[in-house]
């Protein structure tokens, strides 16, 4: 789907989170169930520790679990309003270089917007994001509790 590629999402983020942008996260990937966003560490979003400030960690994470939920949403045809209500964060190693953020729960909002828009009744979930280095190394992981509700 176009709107959902990863220039427009790149896009959006220039015009609709300029924050994102400009702090050097880009959408990599995206299908229904993952999505992936990259950061590398520079001056524009470190923090005073020489690593990446956990602000952008934390925005690059939330990225990747919104727009899974943006793109089924659009998917469904349907107006449903979408919102984070709660996050949790670890941060386990000192992020450098570039930093690659995952979610694979994808599968987790096919069922939340059925129930929403069956019951008309706001439905929350949680989703998972991990961030990792270079080599492979976990440096940090986020829990994201979404709320989503039919618009009618």
């Amino acid at each position: 789907m176009a709107r959902f590629s990863t220039k427009n999402l790149n896009k959006f983020l220039l015009f609709k989170l300029p924050s994102a942008y400009f702090s050097g996260i880009r959408v990599r990937s995206i299908s229904t169930t993952e999505a992936t966003a990259t950061v590398r560490h520079q001056w524009i979003n470190q923090n005073p520790f020489q690593s990446l400030y956990w602000a952008t960690q934390g925005m690059a994470s939330e990225l990747v679990t919104g727009i899974l939920v943006m793109k089924q949403i659009h998917e469904s045809g349907k107006k449903i309003s979408m919102l984070v209500s709660h996050q949790t964060g670890t941060f386990t190693k000192k992020a450098t270089g570039k930093i690659t953020f995952i979610c694979k729960d994808g599968a987790t909002i096919e069922a939340a917007i059925q129930k929403t828009l069956k019951t008309g009744e706001g439905v929350t979930f949680e989703m998972y994001a991990e961030g990792f280095n270079e080599a492979n190394e976990s440096v940090s992981n986020f829990t994201y509790t979404w709320s989503i509700k039919s618009k009618g």
